[in-house]
């Protein structure tokens, strides 16, 4: 793989900021070669990006654009604590969705995460998931992601 911050770079990507904490946790913690990123939820500039349900107030396609800014929130956390460049691979990833209740496109909200994870990180972007549809989420989110990353 390429150095990330090269391929950052290359893809016109800036990392934020680390996003504070809005309650008793750590953005990331690591255990062994493992580093645990708290649910992201989308934070521009200390502001919640939107809110709402995805499949009433939020379509699925702002959903898959909020969902990348969590992973990014997510990878400032992890550099923020190891480094991007101690990223082995990405290994799992959980996505939350809160939509209506006969919403079924969680799958495609959290490929917004997904797929910038693996434009970054190439094969070792590419990770287990799930994407689980919710009734709410802090801040009156219309999505949250969490991930989990190898580091060395």
């Amino acid at each position: 793989m390429t150095d990330v911050h090269s391929r950052l770079k290359e893809l016109g990507i800036t990392l934020p900021a680390v996003v504070p904490p809005v309650a008793a946790y750590q953005p990331a913690v690591q255990s062994g070669p493992h580093v645990y990123v708290s649910g992201q939820v989308p934070m521009v500039d200390g502001k919640l990006a939107d809110t709402g349900l995805v499949g009433t107030d939020v379509t699925p396609e702002r959903g898959a654009e909020l969902a990348r800014i969590c992973a990014l929130n997510g990878l400032a956390a992890i550099e923020a604590l190891v480094g991007l460049d101690a990223v082995v691979r990405i290994v799992k990833v959980t996505g939350f969705v809160a939509s209506a209740h006969d919403f079924g496109g969680h799958p495609a909200v959290i490929n917004g995460a997904s797929e910038v994870l693996g434009e970054i990180f190439g094969d070792a972007g590419v990770h287990a998931r799930a994407a689980v549809g919710v009734s709410s989420l802090p801040l009156g989110s219309p999505v949250e992601v969490e991930m989990i990353a190898e580091v060395r």
